[in-house]
């Protein structure tokens, strides 16, 4: 079946916004008579057909709530996301979940997916570029930024103060004794990533240590395989680290498991700290000392966040509390 042209791509080659889009397809609001050639030309050229189904719920609702996550094989998306739906099928209110890892802009798919009324609101849990434009859309639009989100841009989140839990993190580490802590990072296109860095530098400059830089490793992805890999290379150093911080517990899992392979005995030699409170991390041995997020409180939050700006209440963002979970890695 060919695939059909989206709102999104109509608005790229107009150079107009989503919105004014619809509005031209809808008669919504008034329009300027070059907008609207422009508009037009640009459906006539791609062959562009508004969503019956959508048109048909202009008035309505779907009752879907659209999902954006970044990594489904990632366990902490997958606890958010029962947060979400224990908030969302009291409400009446059924989940699309939505692959957030493409080349694609998930952006331009969610909001094609909100002006053609195929869902009532979103929940972000992936990267959002600070792009001007793409904000002053989502700010007047049912939408809610969970875990990742921008700063003073009007959209509303809910979310933990990352970088205070990095430096809890480390500072646990540092009153263990341990100076050479190394850091394994991931990607930080995301701010989270980007946040638990600046958390590790500070606490390690607090304690009057200069971070050395031959102790960060960026993981490729957040898999354990990522974190097998990143601390091989920590433990190829002619002065390794005694104590490996990692920003996500499958990074942190992934790094003992590649320790137990080469004779090295956590946390005896070497400790090892995550970040999330997967439940496996409770369970894996050893059980793994990390910073403990509220993955269910912040999807429920989320979800209820975005329940009630569809009621056009307006609930504040919510930063929620972390806590220091120590079991026997480090």
């Amino acid at each position: 079946m060919k695939e059909l042209p989206s709102i999104n791509a109509v608005a790229k080659l107009a150079d107009v916004s989503i919105a004014t889009v619809s509005r031209v397809l809808n008669n919504s609001k008034p329009v300027n008579a070059d907008t609207r050639r422009r508009v037009e030309a640009a459906v006539a050229q791609l062959g562009y057909r508004t969503n019956a189904a959508g048109r048909s719920l202009a008035m309505a609702q779907s009752h879907l709530l659209m999902v954006l996550v970044p990594d489904f094989a990632n366990p902490f998306y997958a606890q958010i996301v029962q947060g979400v739906e224990s908030v969302t099928r009291q409400a009446g209110y059924k989940i699309v979940l939505t692959d957030a890892s493409g080349g694609e802009s998930p952006h331009g798919t969610a909001l094609d997916a909100l002006y053609n009324r195929l869902a009532d609101g979103v929940i972000n849990l992936a990267h959002l570029d600070d792009d001007a434009a793409i904000v002053s859309e989502v700010q007047q639009l049912p939408w809610v930024n969970c875990s990742e989100f921008l700063p003073d841009s009007g959209v509303p989140y809910v979310s933990i103060d990352h970088r205070q839990a990095a430096i809890d993190a480390v500072q646990y580490l540092l009153n263990r004794g341990h100076r050479r802590i190394a850091l394994i990072s991931a990607d930080e296109t995301y701010r989270w990533a980007r946040l638990r860095h600046e958390g590790y530098e500070l606490a390690m400059l607090r304690a009057g240590l200069a971070p050395d830089p031959a102790l960060v490793r960026t993981a490729s992805s957040t898999d354990y395989e990522a974190g097998s890999q990143a601390v091989g290379g920590l433990m190829a150093l002619l002065e390794p680290p005694t104590a490996v911080f990692a920003v996500s517990d499958t990074l942190a899992i992934g790094a003992i498991k590649a320790l137990r392979r080469a004779g090295r005995r956590v946390p005896d030699d070497v400790a090892v700290m995550g970040f999330d409170d997967l439940p496996l991390s409770a369970v894996f041995e050893p059980g793994l000392t990390t910073i403990g997020q509220p993955m269910r409180e912040l999807g429920a939050t989320a979800a209820e966040i975005l329940l009630a700006r569809l009621r056009d209440e307006r609930l504040p963002s919510r930063t929620l509390a972390h806590q220091l979970v120590v079991r026997d890695s480090a």
